[in-house]
């Protein structure tokens, strides 16, 4: 698990706005893992990043799904 989270820290360290939002499943081990998408924004007064999240959950439905053996 640390080295998942190795790739989740660079944009705290850089002080840079990110967000991570799911966008599917992956197959291993015959259970279905969820994959996210990470986002990582410039520093600016914007707020892009949140912006394009909630856009994309508008469009799409990945929050709403629950993987196979955790319903």
């Amino acid at each position: 698990m640390y080295l998942n989270d190795i790739y989740t820290i660079g944009a705290n360290l850089a002080g840079l706005p990110a967000i991570s939002i799911p966008c599917g499943f992956v197959q291993e081990g015959g259970r279905d893992l969820p994959v996210g998408l990470q986002l990582v924004g410039r520093i600016s007064p914007s707020r892009c990043c949140c912006r394009f999240s909630h856009q994309y959950q508008q469009l799409t439905d990945w929050h709403r799904r629950v993987p196979s053996g955790y319903e």
